[in-house]
């Protein structure tokens, strides 16, 4: 292997470790939510900002939360291996993770090297602020 190869391999590891540390944190925060059953439901209710979706699950699982997270626009990451996801999350595996923060969604979008500045991304319109809302 040449120098570049071994640089860029180095590279991809460690993108991969942040990926994983961001979504055990997010998880340990209640940040995301784990399971295709579970993020389906907040992708229901609109909660998922952003899915981590194991490629090597059954052909069925991903039929069950694919087509939900693309109608609902959600953008899906996908990712090799869910023994990988499962043991960040503390299971023997699992088939997706929803992240439901922004920020953290962001995070990870950084750490992958995939930054989208969509409509979804964007802050939404706060309330005023605290000495405006006394006036």
């Amino acid at each position: 292997m040449t120098d570049e190869a071994t640089a860029a391999e180095a590279a991809a590891v460690a993108r991969r470790r942040k990926v994983l540390g961001l979504v055990g944190l997010g998880v340990r925060g209640r940040l995301a939510v784990t399971g295709a059953e579970q993020v389906r439901e907040q992708t229901r209710r609109g909660h998922v900002v952003l899915a981590i979706v194991a490629m090597d699950v059954s052909r069925h699982t991903l039929d069950k939360v694919v087509p939900l997270l693309r109608a609902k626009r959600v953008e899906i990451v996908e990712w090799p291996s869910a023994a990988e996801l499962g043991a960040v999350v503390g299971r023997d595996a699992t088939a997706a993770i929803g992240i439901v923060d922004r920020a953290l969604a962001r995070g990870i979008r950084d750490a992958i090297g995939e930054v989208s500045f969509s409509e979804t991304d964007r802050p939404r319109d706060r309330a005023p602020d605290a000495q405006r809302r006394k006036a």
